[in-house]
C-alpha cells in the first residue's frame, strides 16, 4: 500500500515538475516576444530576397552568410528588446495582460535580465565578426530598444513613432546594405509605416486607462476619443492615398498589385469600424490590420516566386 502511495506521489511530483518547466518555457517565449520575432524573421527573409536583392540567385543567397548573420543578430536583438520591454512594463502588464504576466511569473525577473544581457552580447559579438559597420548598426538598434522601454514609451507621440521606427529599422538596414533605393521601395515603406502606426495607436486605445494610471502619455489618453478617432481615420486615408500611388505610379504587378487594391477596401472597412468607436470594433480593427500586414508578406513571397520562375 505504501509502495503504491509513493509511486503515485512520485508521478504527481514529476507531472508538476514538467508542468512547471513547460510554464517557464512558455513564459520565456512570451516575455521575449518570440512569435513576433519569428514573424519579423520571415518578413526579413522574404523582403531581402524578393525586394532588396532581386538580382542574386537563390543559391548565392543561401550561401550569403553575411546576410544570414545580420538577420540572426536582428532576431537576437528583437528577442532582447522584447525582454527589456516587458521588464519595464511589468506593473502595467499585471493589469493589461494578466494571463501573460501569470505565465511569466514562473520565471524570476533576474533570469529575464540575464537572458537580455546574454542575447544582446551574442548579437553584438556576431555583428563585430561581420563588420564594424554592422556592429555600430546593432549597437544603435539595441540602445534605442532600451531607451524606448526605459523612457520614450511614456512620451506622447514619440512612443508611437519610435516603436514603429524600431520595428522597421532592420528592413532599413537591409535596404542600405543592398543599396536598393527606389520610388517603389520608398512608397511601400511609407505604406507599412502608416499601417504599423495605426496598429500601435489603436492598441493604445485598448489600454487607455491602464496607460494613464501608470504614467504612459499616449494619444488616446491625452486627446479626446473624437480627436483620436480623427487622427486614426486621417492616417488610414493617407495610407489609401499611398496605396493608390503605388498602384498607379510604380508599375507593380501580380499579387502585390492585388494586395494594394484589396488594401483600399480593408482601409475603408477599418474606417467604418472606427467610426463606431467601441472597444470591440477597435479590437477587430487592430486584428484586421495585423492580418493585412501578414497577407502583404505572403503576397510579396508569391510575387517573388512568380518573378523568379
Amino acid at each position: 500500500m505504501n509502495s503504491e502511495k509513493e509511486t503515485f506521489q512520485s508521478k504527481n511530483y514529476i507531472s508538476k515538475s514538467l508542468f512547471y518547466r513547460f510554464s517557464q518555457f512558455v513564459g520565456f517565449m512570451l516575455g521575449a516576444r518570440f512569435f513576433v520575432a519569428a514573424l519579423l524573421t520571415f518578413a526579413l527573409y522574404v523582403s531581402t530576397f524578393f525586394l532588396f536583392n532581386q538580382d542574386e540567385t537563390f543559391r548565392n543567397f543561401v550561401f550569403d552568410f553575411k546576410v544570414h548573420g545580420i538577420i540572426f543578430c536582428t532576431v537576437l536583438t528583437i528577442l532582447a528588446g522584447g525582454i527589456i520591454n516587458q521588464f519595464y512594463d511589468l506593473e502595467k502588464d499585471h493589469i493589461a495582460k494578466p494571463f501573460r504576466t501569470r505565465i511569466q511569473s514562473f520565471i524570476k525577473q533576474k533570469y529575464f535580465l540575464y537572458a537580455y544581457l546574454g542575447l544582446s552580447a551574442i548579437s553584438l559579438g556576431v555583428a563585430w565578426l561581420i563588420s564594424h559597420n554592422v556592429f555600430v548598426f546593432f549597437l544603435v538598434y539595441q540602445f534605442f530598444m532600451w531607451f524606448y522601454s526605459h523612457k520614450l514609451s511614456r512620451i506622447l507621440i514619440l512612443n508611437n513613432l519610435t516603436f514603429v521606427s524600431l520595428t522597421l529599422y532592420p528592413f532599413f538596414g537591409m535596404m542600405v546594405y543592398y543599396e536598393t533605393f527606389s520610388k517603389k521601395v520608398f512608397l511601400m515603406a511609407v505604406f507599412l509605416f502608416l499601417i504599423l502606426l495605426c496598429i500601435d495607436i489603436v492598441k493604445d486605445t485598448l489600454t487607455k486607462s491602464v496607460d494613464k494610471a501608470f504614467g504612459y502619455t499616449t494619444i488616446p489618453n491625452y486627446f479626446k476619443t473624437k480627436s483620436t478617432r480623427t487622427i486614426l481615420i486621417s492616417l488610414l486615408i493617407i495610407t489609401m492615398a499611398v496605396s493608390m500611388k503605388i498602384i498607379t505610379r510604380t508599375g507593380i504587378t501580380s499579387f502585390m498589385a492585388y494586395y494594394f487594391v484589396g488594401g483600399l477596401f480593408v482601409m475603408i472597412l477599418c474606417i467604418y469600424l472606427l467610426l463606431k468607436s467601441t472597444r470591440k470594433n477597435n479590437f477587430l480593427t487592430i486584428n484586421i490590420l495585423r492580418l493585412w500586414v501578414f497577407v502583404g508578406i505572403i503576397a510579396m513571397l508569391l510575387n517573388g516566386i512568380e518573378s523568379k520562375l
